[in-house]
């Protein structure tokens, strides 16, 4: 029987992700549109940004949170480009993300002495191949794979090199232990549910001390540029942008940074992701046909949950069909949206599970993913 009850918000994508619960366009009313974001409202605003992140995760003292250009994407790259080289360098990859941080570093960057530990989707990586004499790049949580890595106990506090860490899908969402990152990067279309195009940039002391007494032997574009005569260019940690940011976009964040503390701040972010993913895990426990994608329940990701299909009447070769069909059934019923496997990674689901989602929305559709399932293998 096709289900009665529907999620209020059908939106499940991946990134950009749900807008917060009960949020409209009013939210948006006291932007500083039509001001330069150089003027002193302007920069007010993406100061406040940086301060409510900070309050929010909990941020050591001394560590600088910057808004940088280009998403995640170009927060890592800007991470990557302006600090490898000074020592080897290890890469941790199992999925598409952190492949592509292991193609700049081989095949763009071209830096001798790099090893890359990689895992299929489902795995991790041996975690303990990682050297921390080296500089080690990893993500904390594959978006397209939904496997995390099991808390910060494998990285080594007494670490020579830096750690580099793409957390876009995981922080607001999992607990970061600050002393083992030296450089943490994210974005505010994920867990906070804002608007992209906008990246945020951790750097530790020892992060900018690499700076300060390091300088690549390749040209740096503006947009990379941390340093003036050999010093960090503090502006950037106090809503000095080096490109020219959408205020619209971070009076979006400064919304979603305002809800999150009113939820109960990182404690209450984290708790309402994982009672997504223990809702879907339930389910998951009595259905006959779908399996989570991560092998070890201790890697499952409470933010991209990433299901595949495991009965087998489905043919492997018919599971990208069947998956497909049901993504296609939800959405045309208005029941979720955009919750197809990413396109490189094997045939299944994929599940957002962040903050911003509503645990009654996952439970009122988990009945819905059933009634698909059986729609699309008749």
């Amino acid at each position: 029987m096709k289900p009665t009850i529907r999620p209020n918000n059908p939106n499940f994508s991946s990134g950009p992700c749900a807008k917060r619960p009960g949020w409209s366009l009013s939210a948006l009313e006291k932007a500083a549109l039509g001001r330069s974001h150089r003027a002193k409202i302007g920069k007010a605003k993406l100061q406040e940004v940086i301060d409510l992140s900070r309050s929010v995760l909990g941020l050591p003292e001394g560590y600088r949170l910057g808004i940088v250009a280009g998403s995640d994407t170009g927060a890592v790259e800007m991470a990557l480009w302006t600090l490898l080289g000074a020592r080897p360098v290890d890469l941790l990859a199992w999925e598409a993300f952190g492949k592509d941080w292991v193609t700049d570093v081989t095949k763009q960057l071209k830096l001798p002495n790099t090893r890359a530990f990689t895992a299929g989707y489902g795995e991790l990586p041996d975690l303990s191949q990682a050297d921390f004499a080296n500089d080690v790049v990893f993500t904390w949580n594959g978006t397209t794979s939904g496997v995390r890595v099991p808390g910060g106990d494998w990285i080594a506090s007494d670490r020579q090199g830096l750690t580099i860490c793409d957390a876009t899908s995981a922080v607001f969402a999992m607990d970061i232990p600050w002393s083992k990152i030296d450089v943490c990067t994210w974005s505010w279309q994920k867990v906070l549910g804002g608007e992209g195009a906008h990246g945020m940039l951790v750097l530790s002391p020892r992060a900018v001390e690499r700076l300060e007494s390091y300088k690549p032997a390749w040209p740096l574009p503006k947009l990379y540029r941390m340093t003036k005569d050999g010093k960090i260019n503090e502006g950037i940690f106090k809503g000095e942008t080096i490109n020219t940011p959408s205020m619209l976009a971070v009076e979006d964040a400064i919304d979603g940074l305002k809800w999150a503390q009113s939820v109960g701040g990182l404690a209450g972010m984290v708790a309402r992701s994982e009672a997504n993913l223990k809702a879907i895990a339930d389910w998951q426990a009595k259905s006959s046909w779908a399996g989570f994608l991560a092998k070890d329940p201790a890697t499952r990701s409470c933010t991209s949950i990433c299901l595949k299909i495991v009965d087998p009447k489905v043919a492997p070769e018919a599971q990208a069909d069947v998956a497909k069909k049901i993504a296609s059934l939800l959405e045309k019923e208005g029941v979720a949206n955009d919750i197809g496997s990413y396109r490189d990674a094997p045939a299944g689901l994929r599940i957002w599970g962040g903050a911003t989602v509503e645990t009654s929305d996952i439970q009122a559709l988990l009945p819905w993913l059933d009634w698909a399932y059986a729609e699309a293998t008749k």
